[in-house]
Parts: C-alpha cells; sequence; structure tokens
C-alpha cells in the first residue's frame, strides 16, 4: 500500500520544481517555505538564496522579503543598505508591503537619512494600495504630525481600515483613540473590545491596554485576575511597560 505523501511536503516539491526552472513565484514560495520549515527543514540561508533570486527576476514581493533578510540578518549578514535599496525597488515595482517597508526606513533612518515627509508618501501609497500596516503607520503619521499636518480624524479613520484588516497594532491604536476620544466620541467599551482583539491576535501593547481595562474596569467588569494574566502575558512577549506594571502589580498583591 503506497503512503500518502504529506501536501506541504508534494507543495514544497512543486515548489522546487518551479523554481529551478526560474519561475520567481515560485522562488518566492520555496523562500517562505525554507523560512517557515514548511515541508522542509527551516533553513534561512536556503530561505535567503531563494528570495534573492526570486526579487533579482524582479518578484516585487520577493525584493520586500528580501530586504526583511538584510534587515534582520536572516541568513544572510545584516545591511540596511541593501535592506533599503531591497525595499526602494519593491516600493517603485507597486508592492504595498515594501512601500510601508521603505517609509519605515525613511521615518527611522534605516539605510537611508531621516525624511518623515518621505514616509508620509510612502505609507499613504502603502495604505492607498490597500495594506493594512501601511494604514495604520498613516494613522500614526496623521496622528502625531508626522510628515503632514496633525489631523486626528483622519488618523482614527485610517486606523480603522487597519483595524477592520486584522491588523493588530491598528486595532491597539484604535482601542485607544475610543479609550481617550482621539478622532472619535469616547467609548470606553468599544476601546474594550478592540483592545481585546489586539491582545488575541498577539499584540504584547494590545496585552498591556487589556489588563489596564481590566484592572480599572474599563468598558469590563473589574477583575483584577485578568489583569494580572494580561500582564503576563505582555510582559513575557517582551513588552518593557508590561514588565514594569508587572512588577508594580505583584506588589500590590494584585497576583492571583
Amino acid at each position: 500500500m503506497r503512503m500518502k505523501i504529506n501536501i506541504k511536503e508534494e507543495e514544497f516539491c512543486q515548489y522546487l520544481k518551479s523554481a529551478e526552472r526560474g519561475d520567481s513565484d515560485a522562488q518566492l514560495n520555496l523562500g517562505y517555505c525554507y523560512l517557515n520549515g514548511i515541508g522542509t527543514i527551516k533553513d534561512e540561508g536556503k530561505a535567503f538564496q531563494w528570495y534573492l533570486k526570486s526579487a533579482e527576476g524582479g518578484n516585487h514581493t520577493g525584493q520586500s522579503n528580501l530586504g526583511n533578510c538584510y534587515l534582520n540578518g536572516i541568513g544572510t549578514i545584516k545591511d540596511e543598505g541593501k535592506a533599503f535599496q531591497w525595499y526602494l525597488k519593491s516600493a517603485e515595482g507597486g508592492n504595498h508591503t515594501g512601500q510601508s517597508n521603505l517609509g519605515n526606513c525613511y521615518l527611522n533612518g534605516i539605510g537611508t537619512i531621516k525624511d518623515e515627509g518621505k514616509a508620509f508618501q510612502w505609507y499613504l501609497k502603502s495604505a492607498e494600495g490597500g495594506n493594512h500596516g501601511g494604514q495604520r503607520n498613516l494613522g500614526n503619521c496623521y496622528q502625531n504630525g508626522i510628515g503632514t499636518i496633525k489631523d486626528e480624524g483622519k488618523a482614527f479613520q485610517w486606523y480603522m481600515k487597519s483595524a477592520e484588516g486584522e491588523n493588530h497594532m491598528g486595532q491597539n491604536d484604535l482601542g485607544y483613540c475610543y479609550c481617550y476620544g482621539i478622532g472619535t466620541i469616547k467609548d470606553e467599551e468599544k476601546a474594550f473590545q478592540w483592545y481585546l482583539k489586539s491582545a488575541d491576535g498577539g499584540n504584547h501593547m494590545g496585552q498591556n491596554d487589556l489588563g489596564y481595562c481590566y484592572l480599572n474596569g474599563i468598558g469590563t467588569i473589574k477583575d483584577e485576575g485578568k489583569a494580572f494574566q494580561w500582564y503576563l502575558k505582555s510582559a513575557e512577549g517582551g513588552n518593557h511597560t508590561g514588565q514594569s506594571i508587572l512588577e508594580i502589580v505583584i506588589s500590590m498583591g494584585l497576583e492571583p
């Protein structure tokens, strides 16, 4: 009796065949497989090599992913200059994730001179293209007047688009807007609901803010045990604010 081949392994083999024939989409998918150990053993070096082939073949998503590799030292030596260059190619090719990543480079001076105006423009292109991370970043620009005139109403609208698109950072930002009446009418129950979505999605700041809601009864019934649990998740995820508050919560004797 023939054993059934694991579908992930079968897909990997198909990607490999197409990638070796020069298909840039297959090369991109193969890089993703190696990066995440899908259908094969995880290998960041091979992931980098296939993203490189895909990027050099003109695949704009591959170019953005290659930029990520250079930015974070995945399968290669960290090189912010090369990260910027590949994000630029991706962004100019119309890739909305690449545009958001390029905006990050301009905002923080990664591989290039800091330029908040250019950061805003690339976030705008990304956001208008439907990228939920770009929408969140654009909201942040409008909220804080980064590269544009401060406009809390527009900030709220872009956070809303991002949040509805399941971006967990955008959900947390939207919760913050409802909590403090930024660009909208204050609504603590809606703030709680969006913090909850963000926290359930693994956003550590959202987990911290949800803990705050439970601790103070904001938009929900006060529950010190749940507050502790969410602060703990936030702290374990590396959120420094959550770590600091967790220490205070423990010192107050609120640990369940």
